[in-house]
């Protein structure tokens, strides 16, 4: 029986420091209906996706607790999983996280189609820097208003409708750190489901980058890691001129091979669908990159300790 399961990216436009949260949501919910009617099965929103991207600002603690979410979901975001739940597709979602012991960080989750969270994953490679740039009028401070990631690289299975596909998550910058794709890639990855806000300027000062190399590495990074990793991948941008701040788009979906699949054409609010054979993994998994033959762990034993080489669970 075939294997197939039908992935959405959901690309935004901007999300301005003044638009409120009832209308970001509203935006959210008509991208999810759409691609819901395109038959999407689960559906890939960007990284932070219910506010603005805030680490460009220097911004007090007061300032700052309005961006974090201390519980997923909570009122003002439950209408969004609500209609997920109506519609039976799921979806990954990232958000500025507050836990109960007050650390902040930059975390992802995704969503089964009956409304539960599948799994979480917090932002490992922070980018930008703890103290401002003096004489910049944006900064790039996740490392003054996160901490990194806790939870490791952790693959979870998809639900039954999903086939069991292996699934993993990666927030932006992690994309770019072939370690974290072949920390999945170790455990079977099937499917990895990742969220951007990426500049389009050279975050941390400078002008030797543009919006132009910069969209082609996001691009890059999924194609190759894709490939070397024999797995699906969706990599979705928050897009556009955000408070003055342009942010690149270049959306994807990607297959096993490294071939995209599907591409964002603007950068404002689009979907982009296509449907993923999960056993078109195998080629690679099973020949290519297969790691049971293939690959050296006394290379790399302490990957393979912490990770293991095997799928999760059914």
């Amino acid at each position: 029986m075939p294997r197939i399961l039908t992935l959405a990216g959901a690309q935004t436009g901007p999300i301005q420091r003044a638009d409120s949260r009832a209308r970001t949501l509203d935006r959210l919910i008509a991208l999810l209906e759409q691609a819901a009617k395109g038959g999407a099965q689960c559906v890939v929103f960007p990284e932070l996706a219910l506010t603005t991207f805030f680490p460009r600002w220097l911004l007090s603690e007061t300032e700052l607790d309005a961006y974090f979410e201390t519980s997923m979901p909570n009122p003002e975001c439950q209408a969004l999983f609500d209609r997920a739940r109506e519609l039976r597709v799921g979806f990954y979602l990232g958000f500025a996280e507050r836990t109960a012991e007050g650390k902040r960080f930059n975390t992802a989750i995704t969503v089964g189609p009956n409304g539960a969270i599948l799994g979480k994953y917090r932002k490992v490679h922070l980018p930008g820097s703890v103290e401002p740039r003096a004489g910049d009028r944006f900064q790039q401070l996740e490392k003054r208003y996160f901490e990194y990631g806790d939870l490791g690289f952790p693959a979870f299975r998809g639900p039954a409708e999903w086939h069991g596909a292996v699934m993993g998550m990666l927030v932006c910058n992690d994309r770019r750190w072939p370690e974290a794709w072949r920390c999945y890639g170790l455990q079977g990855v099937e499917v990895m489901l990742m969220g951007y806000n990426s500049a389009a300027y050279d975050p941390n000062g400078g002008t030797t980058e543009g919006a132009e190399l910069r969209t082609f590495h996001s691009t890059l990074a999924a194609q190759s890691n894709a490939y070397m990793n024999a797995t699906w991948a969706v990599s979705v941008a928050k897009a556009g001129n955000e408070d003055g701040s342009g942010l690149i788009g270049g959306s994807v979906i990607v297959s096993p091979d490294g071939i995209v699949v599907a591409q964002a054409q603007t950068l404002e609010d689009e979907v982009l669908l296509a449907e993923c054979d999960l056993d078109a993994c195998r080629q690679g998994k099973e020949k290519m990159f297969n790691f049971a033959a293939h690959r050296r762990p006394e290379h790399y034993r302490r990957i393979v300790e912490q990770v293991g080489a095997t799928p999760p669970a059914e």
